[in-house]
């Protein structure tokens, strides 16, 4: 089939290269509107602290609110000129259409705490109105800002902030992350490309597949933000896996075409060989990886499972550009392409380095996995958060408006409260008010408010920070001693601790979706029970030494300068269950690329050993290849402002890194050494499955021709 299809995108090379440039234009046109489509909406969500931040926001006598930090060089005592200045464009803003309320700070009773003490700063509020269309909410939104940032000037400072300007800086800074990673790694990966390649053409199609892969992402993502919330994480996150498998899988059909015609095989027999078998392989490898991200949809969560369906969409677009575009390319450009001159030596490097790791098989295994097993202890001790305008570089005026507010204002943005909400009438809620109020770990009870549609609502402060372990605690007493209605409990302590549960329910279910998905592929290709296990728990191991990097980075501050970011004393409590996900499905990538060129020769009649160390020595190359520049891919997104991407993106180059280096070179060999022929073992009825229904590499049997007259442009034929 794989044939097939490399010989029908020969024939129709030009209209195959047509159709995917329509599709990279449109793709483009698309995806950048995607950016503006992102935001999180929980409507309809069973996790309590989500669905009460929906009812709160459905009960809320105005829509999304927007606020202003004003600064004063003196204090804005009533007819001094700052002072009319703050009201003056409160009166204004109130005017506006789509502004539903506007409170004074000056003139606001002094419960509210909008006025610091020394009256020298204040927080103007605008409540914009509910439920209305796009042309009066832009209107709205922006003339109030407009007015609010107008204020600046004559002795005030203003900052604007509020959950309305934070989800729109974020969606920004993710579109600049996305095209930070993408210019830093496409000019890199090029060079390299060139290098490995020896020729700017056959390093050029890898890179336009890359380009096709990304722009045909986005779209898909345009598409579907019809469908799910995409949080901003969303494009960063799946463009920097596209952009990672779709140049690995170019790579390894360009690397496979080229040694074909380096044994004397014309350009259209090539790409059929290529296909059959390099295509294969990177067939296998999108399924693995799409099955590792299928995980995402254990989870009761709508972030991880719109993050699963685009990861998957994503990989489905890197697969199509790799199988049909590739070939396409290849017959376009075959004059361009070499073919390499002279034929790599079966006892090179990786030959030699596998030799020597046979060698001392128990010895290595012992070492390696105890050093793994070291790297990964700190993630025992790992501290999970949800960041907010803290995510942001701190030239964004959402997380100086943060940060500024919190240093004035304490007793209001320092400790967030936990909130209790009920439909019933305040009086009722009112009663619950004494019974909340003796425990411990409340240090205090505000009043109760009568909102819209028969809810209301309370304010508990806990002691200590809003993100310590007491208001975690607050929020679990709340949960155990409920009154005789039903009560939603939310705020952002009981936001991470919902989190955190749901991680937590969901990870097992995720873990043997991952599992038997990738025990169930790796069988059908190897006919094997031992290897599956055994590439489970090396990429355990692998996985684990990321996460404690992870950690003593973000968590302990370990190279934050080099890297550019102020630890924030804990990890986005979503990274982990991406990374294990991703790069789980990425480790299985390159254990694939390994594995089939180890059975390929095993079946020809190789012995175990002999078959490893040769297969490593053919395979070394391009995984090595492939990771490097998967690895410069993550570390371009690393490179970015947006911390949780920063994380992801530093978190993969690790992952890739150990794997393709502790694991693929040195763990792999040594334990299928002190396997032997037991690698391959499966019980009767198993092989009898597997001799059914297994995937197998196949070369399809094409003979190879004589040798090339001299005139003929590609490289003279090298003897097998």
């Amino acid at each position: 089939m794989l044939s097939a299809l490399g010989r029908f995108c020969v024939r129709h090379r030009r209209v195959v290269a047509l159709a995917w440039l329509a599709a990279f234009v449109g793709g483009i046109v698309l995806g950048v509107q995607v950016f503006g489509r992102l935001g999180t909406d929980y409507s309809g969500t069973t996790i309590e602290s989500f669905a009460g931040y929906d009812r709160l926001s459905e009960s809320a006598e105005f829509g999304p609110r927007i606020l202003a930090l004003v600064e004063s060089d003196r204090p804005l005592a009533s007819g001094t000129a700052p002072a009319r200045r703050v009201s003056e464009a409160a009166a204004e803003i109130g005017s506006v259409d789509g502004v539903g309320r506007v409170v004074d700070p000056l003139t606001a009773p002094p419960q509210l705490g909008l006025v610091t003490a020394d009256r020298r700063a204040a927080l103007l509020v605008v409540d914009i109105e509910k439920d209305l269309d796009g042309p009066r909410w832009d209107h709205a939104v922006d003339t109030s800002t407009e007015r609010l940032r107008a204020m600046a000037g004559g002795g005030l400072d203003v900052l604007v902030g509020g959950d309305l300007l934070l989800e729109d800086e974020l969606a920004e800074q993710s579109q600049r992350d996305t095209e930070l990673g993408e210019f830093v790694a496409l000019p890199i990966t090029l060079v390299v490309m060139v290098f490995l390649f020896g020729g700017l053409v056959a390093a050029g199609i890898p890179f336009l597949g890359a380009l096709a892969s990304i722009a045909g992402g986005l779209g898909t993502l345009y598409g579907l933000s019809f469908l799910l919330d995409l949080d901003p994480s969303v494009p960063s996150v799946t463009t920097v896996m596209g952009l990672g498998l779709s140049i690995d899988y170019a790579l390894l059909i360009v690397a496979r075409y080229r040694e074909e015609r380096g044994l004397g095989r014309g350009p259209d027999d090539a790409v059929a060989v290529a296909m059959s078998t390099a295509g294969r392989t990177i067939s296998f490898s999108a399924l693995t990886v799409a099955t590792s991200l299928c995980g995402l949809f254990v989870f009761d969560d709508p972030i991880f499972r719109a993050l699963g369906a685009a990861g998957v969409s994503v990989v489905v677009v890197a697969l199509a550009a790799g199988l049909t575009l590739t070939p396409a390319l290849l017959s376009l450009f075959q004059r361009r392409v070499t073919a390499p001159t002279t034929r790599v030596s079966d006892d090179g490097f990786f030959a030699r380095l596998a030799r020597a790791t046979q060698r001392r098989a128990l010895l290595v295994t012992v070492l390696l996995s105890a050093l793994l097993l070291a790297a990964g202890a700190p993630f025992l001790h790992a501290n999970f958060r949800n960041g907010g305008a803290d995510l942001l570089p701190e030239s964004f005026e959402s997380r100086q408006f943060a940060d500024r507010t919190a240093e004035l204002f304490p007793a209001t943005e320092a400790t967030e409260p936990v909130i209790v909400l009920a439909r019933v009438p305040a009086e009722r809620l009112q009663s619950y008010v004494g019974t909340v109020g003796d425990l411990p770990q409340v240090e205090r009870v505000g009043e109760v408010t009568q909102r819209r549609n028969g809810w209301s609502s309370m304010e508990l402060t806990p002691h200590g920070e809003s993100q310590g372990q007491r208001a975690k605690d607050l929020v679990r007493a709340l949960r155990d001693e409920r009154p005789d209605f039903r009560t939603w409990v939310t705020g952002d302590a009981a936001v991470l601790l919902d989190f955190q549960d749901v991680v937590k329910d969901g990870l097992p279910g995720a873990a043997l979706v991952l599992g038997l998905g990738t025990f169930v592929l790796l069988f059908l290709m190897t006919g094997s029970v031992l290897v599956p296990v055994k590439a489970l728990v090396m990429n355990t191991l692998s996985l684990g030494a990321t996460f404690g990097v992870l950690v003593l980075v973000f968590q302990e501050g370990y190279g934050s300068d080099l890297l550019g970011f102020t630890p924030s004393g804990g990890l986005e409590t979503w990274v982990p269950v991406i990374v294990f996900a991703f790069a789980f499905g990425l480790s299985m990538d390159y254990e694939v690329f390994l594995l089939s060129r180890i059975k390929e020769l095993y079946d020809s009649g190789m012995s175990n050993d002999k078959a490893v160390e040769i297969g490593l020595q053919r395979s070394g190359r391009i995984i090595t290849s492939a990771a490097l520049l998967i690895f410069i891919v993550f570390l371009g997104f690393a490179a970015g402002k947006l911390l949780g991407i920063k994380q992801m993106g530093v978190a993969l180059a690790t992952a890739v890194a150990v794997d393709a280096t502790i694991v693929r070179c040195l763990l792999v060999p040594a334990t299928m050494t002190l396997l032997g022929d037991r690698n391959w073992w499966a019980p009767d009825w198993l092989r009898r499955v597997h001799d059914r229904i297994g995937l197998r590499e196949h070369v399809e049997p094409l003979p190879l021709p004589h040798p090339r007259p001299a005139d003929d442009p590609a490289a003279a034929p090298v003897q097998p």
